[in-house]
């Protein structure tokens, strides 16, 4: 084992919500990172993945524990930890060097050094010749490489990368992780490890010798995998597809453990799936096609519908919640309840959707009684995004009741205005 590099020791970060309850995001993290390996962090959305990382970096403190990079604690931004983030985060009025330049200046390099630096990292990575344009010049891949170029040319020891290929097309984000890959086994930057969020377990399996599996709310480090297979590595390669289906079994596994607690959970605070009925229906209509016969694995499933995890798993977890399907092991299996549903005509599965949502949301359920209670059957989104505020952030709040309306209105429990804001029941008696 060589030597750690980074050690991130019982982590934990919570957000102030006003003078409401506080947002508990990460909970005792303990994570070590060695020289020479790549790793990636990989869970679902809000799982504190990017907030971690940031911690790492020196950006934002921990709530509580710490990190040592080289055996001294971060307090704050320390020199020789980079990041690339998600965003492109150039300054639109400078240059391509004038961007990558900006480092090596808040570092007080002088003059003909920081030029002689940033050139050779933009041809390193390879933009030799764009120097003097402007962001507004360059396509989101050439902008993306300016990023790397400026986390580079501080000639850092770790680099850091939150979901740096997720805003490019596939081919672009290809060619970047290739290139990316080419330089970190050429050991031309002195790079002695790489630390990335993604959400893709492809993604994770194609550039890592270390998964970190996160759980969610709070974030917590649930597996941790190496990845021995030797590069370069193909997508279609069975060993390869082996460990893409071990990943989905080590986070689906961890998801059934909770099964029962979160069955037990699921409040009105509840931070509800993203997801919307006509994919959650398409899903189901997919898992009991004779093709299926009501059973597959999460991989195809994925890879059928061109869904990475930020995507399937709000769909797989709705339809859990609603007992329409069970996840297992890295299965989808559909439920009786699920098949009923399928074989029904559209305003039948409005009624078992109806009758599903009101057993097993309490959020939807709490909606229609106040709306059967009111005199005249109606009130105000406000009243509800209040009451979510008391347990999730404003957007998350804003979010969660975007997402049960728009059930709601597909079992025709009740109707929104979208002008006044006011919920009315769809069909009062």
């Amino acid at each position: 084992m060589t030597q750690p590099i980074i050690e991130i020791i019982n982590v934990e970060k919570s957000f102030k919500k006003g003078d409401r309850q506080e947002l508990l995001v990460l909970k005792g993290v303990n994570l070590t990172i060695y020289e020479g390996e790549i790793v990636a962090i990989l869970g679902k959305s809000g799982s504190g993945k990017s907030t971690l990382l940031r911690i790492i970096a020196g950006l934002i403190n921990p709530t509580a524990g710490g990190v040592h990079y080289r055996g001294k604690p971060v307090n704050g931004p320390a020199r020789g930890i980079a990041m690339v983030f998600q965003t492109f985060a150039l300054l639109p009025w400078l240059t391509v060097l004038q961007n990558v330049e900006l480092g090596l200046e808040a570092l007080g390099v002088d003059r003909v050094e920081r030029r002689e630096r940033a050139i050779k990292a933009i041809d390193m990575i390879g933009l030799d010749g764009f120097e003097s344009a402007l962001p507004k010049e360059l396509s989101g891949g050439m902008r993306q490489r300016v990023g790397f170029a400026r986390a580079l040319v501080v000639n850092p020891d770790v680099l850091l990368m939150d979901e740096p290929f997720s805003a490019l097309d596939v081919l672009t984000a290809d060619n970047l992780k290739s290139d990316l890959q080419d330089l970190w086994q050429s050991k031309k930057t002195g790079l002695n490890a790489i630390v990335f969020v993604t959400h893709s377990i492809d993604e994770a399996i194609m550039m890592a010798d270390r998964v970190i599996v996160f759980n969610s709310n709070p974030g917590l480090v649930s597996s941790d995998m190496r990845v021995t297979l030797p590069f370069p590595r193909s997508d279609i390669d069975p060993r390869f597809r082996n460990q893409v289906d071990r990943i989905y079994t080590l986070m689906t596994t961890q998801s059934q453990r909770h099964e029962e607690a979160r069955a037990n959970v699921i409040d009105l605070g509840y931070r509800l799936p993203e997801a919307s009925v006509s994919e959650v229906t398409g899903l189901l209509e997919l898992l009991a096609s004779p093709e299926h016969q009501g059973k597959m694995d999460l991989p195809d499933v994925a890879d059928m519908l061109t869904l990475d995890i930020d995507d399937l798993f709000p769909l797989t977890e709705l339809l859990e919640i609603l007992y329409f399907a069970k996840v297992s092991k890295g299965d989808i299996t559909i439920t009786d309840e699920g098949k009923a549903f399928v074989d029904a005509d559209i305003l039948e599965r409005k009624k078992i959707f109806s009758i599903h949502l009101k057993k097993y949301v309490p959020l939807a359920r709490y909606i229609y009684d106040q709306l059967i209670r009111h005199p005249r059957h109606r009130a105000l989104e406000e009243h509800f995004l209040s009451l979510l505020e008391d347990y999730l952030s404003e957007e998350e709040a804003e979010r969660v009741l975007r997402t049960v309306i728009e059930w709601g209105r597909y079992a025709e429990l009740f109707a929104y205005d979208y002008s006044s804001g006011v919920l009315s029941l769809e069909n009062p008696h």
